[in-house]
């Protein structure tokens, strides 16, 4: 991860580092790394303690958590570390859980936890982030300051997706998804996506994204008749199976023109649609990704894959 939170990232050093930090601690989003640590006398609570004695906890505004410390508990050592330092770290607005690449760790291997004690913990808390969907927990909750919430994740638990839609989250103005496939626990379906839909929940939100699942067309079916499709600056449908029926369902749907970017990357659609598309959106200022085109339409579904699921 280069940038979070507006924030360029950095790596907080390992002990036989010897790097200046910066002097502005705010300018910065602070990046935990310690699996793979070169110093093997250093254990995971050491490296956070010298890091919360070197670094004014009252400036800090974002963390990254990068590749949990091999013998965790997942992320739930760190999060009873974030909820021990809650009393200094006053001024958090972001957080990242496992921002991990593929060659630390496949998607599907990031353990998660429950987030409920870290959102009770951190009211004031304006964005987070996770990466990883197994033991993840999402409770229904009332949290005034979210704004941004975004799960990166090769499936998605039904249970995750039901309660952020039950939960009271009137500041939230970004939400992502990503769905994932069954065989790594995505069960949620398109029933469960209605909620965010249909205008009722999340009064503040304006950007959108269902992606990376293998129901992307009947999704792009729901967004044409969503009314909540109509205060959004921005809608991801990017990730997944997106096919011509799924592009035909958004082109003949409500109007998209007052959007300022549609995300179709890693799509299926023909070259037909997708220069249709294009002539559709473009020139009325939309900006459209429709990178990372497949074969074509007529691909068999045995050809088609997601862009994150293992």
């Amino acid at each position: 991860m280069v940038s979070f939170h507006g924030l360029p990232v950095l790596d907080f050093p390992q002990a036989d580092q010897n790097r200046p930090l910066p002097d502005d601690v705010a300018s910065v989003a602070w990046r935990m790394q310690c699996g793979d640590s070169s110093d093997e006398n250093e254990s995971p609570q050491e490296y956070w303690d010298r890091f919360t004695t070197t670094v004014p906890m009252e400036e800090v505004r974002a963390l990254v958590f990068g590749a949990s410390w091999y013998g965790a508990d997942a992320y739930g050592d760190d999060i009873e570390m974030l909820i021990e330092a809650r009393s200094r770290l006053v001024n958090l607005e972001a957080l990242f859980l496992g921002d991990v690449e593929f060659e630390e760790c496949e998607l599907s291997w990031i353990e998660q936890c429950d987030l409920t004690p870290l959102l009770e913990a951190y009211p004031r808390l304006r964005e987070l982030g996770v990466r990883g969907s197994k033991d993840l927990a999402f409770p229904v909750i009332r949290h005034e300051g979210l704004r941004t919430l975004r799960f990166e994740t090769g499936g998605l638990p039904a249970g995750v997706t039901r309660n952020i839609a039950a939960s009271d989250l009137p500041s939230l103005e970004y939400l992502e998804l990503w769905l994932g496939v069954e065989e790594y626990g995505c069960d949620t379906t398109l029933e469960d996506l209605r909620p965010f839909l249909d205008g009722g929940r999340l009064p503040s939100l304006k950007h959108l994204g269902l992606q990376n699942s293998r129901f992307q067309d009947e999704i792009a079916a729901a967004v044409a008749q969503a009314p909540v499709v109509a205060r959004l600056e921005s809608l991801r449908l990017s990730m997944g199976w997106l096919g011509d029926e799924g592009a035909e369902a958004l082109l003949n749907g409500q109007p998209l023109t007052h959007l300022r970017f549609l995300d179709l990357h890693h799509h299926y659609l023909g070259d037909a649609m997708l220069l249709r598309v294009w002539d559709a959106l473009e020139p009325q200022g939309v900006r459209v990704d429709l990178s990372k085109q497949g074969a074509d339409s007529t691909e068999p579904d045995d050809e088609r894959y997601t862009a994150a699921a293992e």
